[in-house]
């Protein structure tokens, strides 16, 4: 009888519940990191990345979800046309260099600004990640949250501000992880009409 239990226990469980999926855009400009970081997440070879012109689709697999990530390239050339790309989004990740020089960063914080405030992602979590924070010209969290000036622009939306690079991997995981959790707990509000 014990064996019987045992057996069922161990073989007769059923396959596992089927995770969650989530659209999510991730922009920020080039040299920010964005490819890197997503094909890190998958575990891909990162020697042969190039910077992403037009967009990349990543099914970017976690323990309790999948994130289906459409990458926007961020040349000058392509963000006008990021919009286009926005419906369907149930998530944003902005990715910006902490590093970069401040006509970059100036830029970085028009185009969040921008991204926070159209109407079909303002009301979706944001993911911003403060990239490259392992060189030696990167500005710390405090210092890139004041300079997007995200707290009156932000105040009411849902938004993670998290240092990341490369080097540290489990931390860009954690970071995602509160992302995951801002979605469920999207999933779960009542829908606005």
């Amino acid at each position: 009888k014990l064996q019987k239990t045992c057996f069922r226990a161990l073989c007769c469980k059923g396959p596992p519940p089927p995770r969650p999926e989530y659209d999510l855009v991730c922009i920020g400009l080039t040299g920010s990191g964005k490819t890197s970081l997503l094909s890190q997440l998958c575990s891909e070879n990162r020697e042969n990345i190039v910077s992403t012109t037009g967009f990349s689709i990543k099914a970017v697999p976690f323990q309790n979800a999948i994130l289906n990530v459409k990458e926007l390239g961020g040349a000058d050339n392509i963000r006008k046309y990021w919009s286009r790309y926005y419906q369907g989004s149930q998530g944003v990740i902005f990715v910006l260099d902490s590093a970069s020089s401040e006509d970059d960063l100036e830029i970085a914080r028009n185009e969040l600004h921008s991204a926070l405030q159209h109407p079909q992602l303002c009301t979706l979590p944001f993911l911003i990640l403060a990239n490259h924070q392992d060189k030696p010209a990167a500005r710390s969290v405090q210092e890139i949250k004041k300079y997007l000036e995200l707290e009156p622009l932000a105040r009411g939306k849902r938004w993670i501000l998290k240092p990341c690079s490369l080097d540290n991997m489990e931390a860009v995981k954690d970071s995602f992880g509160l992302l995951i959790n801002l979605l469920e707990d999207s999933e779960l509000e009542p829908s606005r009409i």
